[in-house]
């Protein structure tokens, strides 16, 4: 299984350190329409967008945020209202802190989800 980074050719780097990567328009939803189309079920996806996690999840993909929270077809509803909640107070002009700092913890989580869906699907339990 190979790591495929998703980017706009706005954020194209030079050094691509033989990481297999696919540069995409600098449109709005290219990325998410390209991660949309490429993958199948069982791929797993690290993403913060939780539209595209929703699209993904109906697939049969795993999908992982960055601050290691599995995203599940059981809470992803759930996450969208927050989400439209979120947005319907930022055009009323109320913001929030933003996002919290990544921190170890954070990391901590990912490696640890990421490890448990690859033993999962390589079938080591």
């Amino acid at each position: 299984m190979d790591a495929v980074f998703v980017a706009s050719y706005a954020h194209m780097k030079n050094d691509l350190n033989g990481a297999v990567w696919k540069f995409v328009d600098s449109s709005k939803e290219a990325a998410d329409l390209f991660i949309m189309n490429y993958v199948k079920s069982g791929d797993v996806v690290v993403t913060q967008d939780i539209g595209l996690a929703s699209t993904l999840l109906l697939n049969g993909v795993y999908v992982l945020s960055p601050r290691g929270i599995l995203f599940e077809e059981n809470e992803i509803r759930t996450a969208l209202e927050m989400r439209h909640l979120s947005a319907k107070a930022r055009r009323r002009g109320v913001y929030g802190k933003g996002p919290k700092p990544y921190s170890r913890e954070d990391r901590s989580r990912f490696v640890q989800q990421l490890t448990k869906i690859l033993s999962n699907l390589e079938g080591i339990q």
